[in-house]
């Protein structure tokens, strides 16, 4: 998880944070691009620090092996479709922190009443795995352009190659090549380095391969007096190289430390807010249920997981706290799947990925020394990971095929996962809505010939209602009576089953076991 500390400052850093650009072309603006730097550094040190606290408190409260940290995609979603590249969208870095701190606070009520498990578990499987295939796309193509620099603009085709140096591109308008595509020497660093050595290194399962090929494309990249150096004989590069040479350093939150804006009168933050409910409702929650399942702890009947409130408050409680420092929501990463499948199955695992997070905040000077090539292989290559859903999504019938195919399409298309995932949903409900109702209508008669190949659908089993509030409720309407103690509910471990006997507390018996209907 350890890539996540560069790689969301990288990306969240593109919005330009809360700096300010004065000029027509923001791109060279020298004032402006330091600000991005240090807003850069801030966000290093958020980031390894709000995953550090997420992480310890997912271990020490829920007893779940999973980290946390902001999330790959939600920070994409918080950047490029929310503030806008340079803050060229309609919300600014303000606001969308409010709104993110506004988001945490509602889903963690929403964790409470049981709501927010409820509808995650409700949505139609198909739809909940192609977001997260087109989720990778758009993951990958940030790491093409942004990253490696691979795929640029093109005024005629809109996107064509990249990788010119500055002096090719077409007069103002930066990252268009005019001439000498695919010239410029960082892009094959980044490819051969960051990219096909890190891929090689995972076909041996050699462990950390991606944060390896970050850190070696890195290091080639910090000689100064190199075609590939980060730090150019130019006053930023001079910034960049005067902090990077701290190595150990404590850096204090100058420009993200607690800057929300709610702006009341456009009414922005509640456009933000709603976006990021339903794209974070499909993200954390998903992965949440993922990583549970794969550690083995999930209900098969009610799809639902011990702790499963303690842990969606956690992270309710993150995010919020997130947005303080300055960082898109925070969520479950599912890179976790490599410490389960290593054996972690309680919150120790979590709580020691947390005090290795604490430990990465005093080395903010080589994480924010990270470039941009050295990060984008790593997302291209996390988004080949993500991809791997569309083989579990029902191709068999167009019902189910189509809206998870246009919801695959539409997110990297449209750089927007809320658009997405919108025509998913309207798609789904108008395709299957009318089957349903013909079938109504017609007693069953009229049905599409391969009906029996759709994915079933159905309100999931278990209870809206979360297990404290059926509790709390048990209690109240027990009797209170000089008679031994009713226990309407039955005690429900990670293992096994047990339940109490209503006529003697004193005894307990494995339910179904060969000793429960023996002799007392």
């Amino acid at each position: 998880m350890a890539y996540i500390i560069s790689v969301n400052a990288s990306i969240i850093s593109s919005s330009g944070g809360p700096c300010v650009c004065d000029s027509s072309d923001c791109s060279t603006d020298q004032a402006y691009l330091s600000c991005i730097q240090e807003v850069r550094q801030d966000l290093i040190t958020s980031t390894a620090a709000i995953s550090c606290l997420a992480s310890v408190l997912m271990g020490a409260l829920a007893n779940l092996p999973v980290g946390m940290a902001p999330g790959m995609g939600l920070n994409a979603y918080f950047t490029y479709s929310v503030v806008g590249y340079h803050g060229g969208g309609l919300i600014t870095y303000q606001e969308a922190l409010a709104a993110v701190f506004l988001e945490g606070w509602l889903f963690f009520i929403l964790s409470l009443l049981g709501l927010r498990q409820w509808l995650a578990r409700i949505m139609p499987q198909s739809l909940v795995l192609a977001v997260g295939a087109g989720i990778g796309i758009y993951i990958a193509f940030i790491g093409l352009t942004s990253g490696l620099n691979v795929i640029g603009g093109d005024v005629t085709n809109l996107v064509g190659l990249g990788g010119c140096d500055s002096s090719d591109w077409i007069p103002d308008l930066p990252y268009f090549c005019a001439t000498g595509v695919l010239r410029s020497p960082t892009v094959w660093l980044g490819v051969f380095t960051g990219g096909i050595m890190t891929v090689l290194m995972m076909m041996f399962r050699i462990k950390g391969s991606i944060l390896i090929g970050i850190f070696i494309t890195s290091i080639i990249s910090w000689p100064r007096s190199t075609p590939v150096t980060y730090f150019p004989n130019t006053d930023a590069g001079d910034q960049l190289f005067d902090f990077f040479k701290q190595v150990i350093t404590w850096h204090p939150l100058k420009h993200t430390g607690n800057v929300l804006d709610y702006n009341y009168g456009k009414g922005k933050v509640w456009y933000a807010l709603i976006t990021f409910l339903y794209v974070d409702i499909l993200d954390t929650t998903g992965t949440l249920y993922s990583m549970a399942k794969f550690a083995g702890l999930r209900d098969p009947v009610t799809l639902d997981f011990e702790n499963s409130t303690i842990a969606y408050c956690v992270d309710a409680f993150s995010i919020s706290m997130g947005a303080l420092v300055g960082t898109s929501p925070v969520t479950a990463f599912i890179e976790s799947a490599t410490g389960i499948a290593e054996g972690g199955k309680t919150g120790i695992t979590a709580v020691v990925i947390g005090l290795l997070f604490f430990v990465s905040v005093f080395f903010a000077p080589i994480f924010a020394s990270i470039p941009p090539w050295a990060t984008g292989g790593a997302l291209v290559i996390v988004g080949s990971l993500m991809i791997r859903n569309v083989r579990d999504i029902n191709w068999d019938y167009i019902g189910d095929a189509l809206p998870a195919f246009l919801t695959i399409l539409i997110i990297p298309l449209s750089f927007n996962i809320a658009y997405g995932v919108i025509v998913g949903i309207v798609t789904y409900a108008l395709l299957n809505g009318f089957v349903w109702i013909v079938r109504k209508v017609t007693d069953g008669r009229i049905s599409p010939p391969n009906y029996h190949a759709s994915e079933p659908w159905s309100i999931p089993h278990g209870h809206i209602i979360p297990p404290w509030i059926k509790y709390l409720m048990s209690l109240r309407s027990s009797k209170v009576t000089d008679s031994p103690a009713e226990f309407p509910f039955e005690v429900r471990h990670r293992h096994s089953e047990i339940s109490i006997d209503s006529q003697d507390p004193g005894i307990y018996t494995p339910k179904n076991s060969s000793f429960a209907n023996s002799e007392k």
